[in-house]
C-alpha cells in the first residue's frame, strides 16, 4: 500500500511539474527560433555571417543583419517584450534592432539598436540604446550566457539584464514612436556572438 501511494504521490508531482514546464504560451510568450533552421528570418548583405550551432545562431563574418519576417503580428510590433539568451566572446560587438524592417545592405536606418557589447573597443556597452541613452559599464561577461530582455511601452524602451533594470529610456520625439520588426546585428568580421531562446510576447497598444 505505501508503494502504491508513493507511486501516486510521485505521479501527481511529476504531472504538476510537467504542467509548469508549459505555461509560457499561456503567458503569452511566444517563441521565433526554432533552434534549427532559419524559418521566418532573412539575412541581410552577407548571408553567411549567421549560421546555427547546438540551438543557437551564430552571428559571426562581414556585417550583415538578420530580420525577422515571419508571421507572428505579421512581424510589426508595437509594444512588446522581446528576450533572448545572449553570449558575446572577448572584443565583440553586436545588437539587437527593434522598430526596424529588412533592407538590403547598410546598417538599418529604421527603428532603435539595443546594444550587445560586454568588451569591444566602442565604449557604449549592452543594454545601451545605442547613441540615445548609452550605458557605460558592462552589466555581463564574455563567454558566459545571460538574459537579455527588452519592454517596449511607447514611448519607454526598458533594457533589462539577468532580471536587472539596465536602461529605461523614454522617447521624445512622436515621429520616431513607430512599429517594426526585429534584427540581429553582424558587427565585423572579428566579432562572435551567439543568441538561442529568443522569444517575444506582444503587449496591448
Amino acid at each position: 500500500m505505501k508503494n502504491s501511494l508513493f507511486s501516486c504521490l510521485a505521479v501527481g508531482l511529476l504531472l504538476s511539474l510537467t504542467s509548469a514546464t508549459h505555461e509560457t504560451p499561456i503567458e503569452g510568450w511566444i517563441s521565433l527560433f526554432d533552434g534549427k533552421t532559419f524559418t521566418n528570418w532573412k539575412a541581410s548583405e552577407n548571408p553567411g555571417t549567421f549560421t546555427i550551432a547546438d540551438g543557437s545562431i551564430v552571428v559571426f563574418g562581414e556585417r550583415a543583419h538578420l530580420f525577422y519576417t515571419g508571421p507572428v503580428m505579421n512581424h510589426d510590433f508595437k509594444n512588446f517584450e522581446f528576450k533572448a539568451q545572449v553570449m558575446t566572446t572577448p572584443g565583440s560587438n553586436s545588437g539587437i534592432f527593434i522598430h526596424t524592417e529588412y533592407q538590403e545592405d547598410g546598417w538599418p536606418s529604421k527603428g532603435y539598436e539595443i546594444q550587445v557589447n560586454n568588451s569591444h573597443t566602442d565604449w557604449r556597452r549592452t543594454g545601451s540604446v545605442y547613441g540615445l541613452q548609452d550605458v557605460k559599464e558592462a552589466p555581463a561577461k564574455d563567454n558566459e550566457w545571460y538574459t537579455q530582455h527588452i519592454i517596449v511601452k511607447s514611448p519607454r524602451i526598458i533594457v533589462m539584464v539577468n532580471g536587472k533594470v539596465i536602461n529605461d529610456y523614454t522617447e521624445t520625439n512622436p515621429e520616431k514612436i513607430r512599429t517594426g520588426t526585429f534584427a540581429l546585428q553582424g558587427h565585423d568580421p572579428k566579432s562572435k556572438v551567439f543568441y538561442k531562446d529568443i522569444m517575444v510576447k506582444p503587449l496591448p497598444d
